[in-house]
């Protein structure tokens, strides 16, 4: 003879929150932080705009449009923590940040949507330049930055984009007004000669 022991009742809210509570806490993350690059995605018209406002008025909305484009591909393919090449002469091993993703999407979420200190409540890309300009500086007047971030390290998304263009090819061709393509590979025959000047640019 035995007896059968009764399992206790769990209400099905209490289930949820007991499997919530079991899944690792980095398959939470990434599921965050995959959420957050879709919703990026989702609101290109307000990255979009926001390069429009704070991107070299020289690159002009097709420019800024690209450049906003790009830095959406490099949000879409970073991954947080995979291994960098080191440095020369240092055989240590580096790794990328934590993604900023999930932050970035709340910011231009609050930006598409009206809700920065100055939006009043209008769609960011509804707005001229230079209301999109002056809720940018409201929106990162209490960052404390000397220099330009690393883009993975930008608290605002303004600052990462800002640090994505400066750290790019076009940001030298257009500083030094040629092309001179940092980084790019050039025939050695080529090296000799001085960069072509950019059309238009200053004389």
């Amino acid at each position: 003879m035995y007896f059968r022991r009764e399992m206790p009742t769990v209400s099905r809210r209490k289930f949820l929150v007991w499997v919530s509570g079991a899944l690792p806490i980095a398959l939470v993350a990434r599921r965050a932080d995959a959420f957050a690059a879709a919703w990026i995605a989702d609101d290109a018209e307000t990255l979009r705009a926001l390069a429009e406002a704070i991107l070299p008025s020289e690159l002009g909305r097709e420019g800024a449009g690209r450049v906003a484009r790009d830095f959406q591909h490099w949000i879409d393919n970073y991954r947080e923590h995979a291994e960098i090449v080191h440095g020369y002469g240092t055989s240590a091993l580096r790794f990328m940040r934590a993604s900023p993703r999930a932050k970035w999407a709340a910011q231009l979420e609050r930006l598409g949507n009206g809700k920065s200190e100055m939006g009043n409540g209008r769609p960011f890309k509804s707005l001229s330049l230079e209301q999109r300009r002056a809720i940018v500086v409201s929106e990162i007047k209490d960052e404390k930055v000397d220099r330009m971030p690393d883009v993975a390290s930008a608290s605002h998304v303004a600052l990462g984009l800002l640090a994505f263009f400066y750290g790019s090819s076009d940001a030298a061709d257009l500083a030094y007004e040629a092309k001179i393509g940092r980084e790019q590979c050039r025939p050695l025959a080529a090296s000799p000669r001085k960069p072509l000047a950019i059309a238009g640019a200053r004389a």
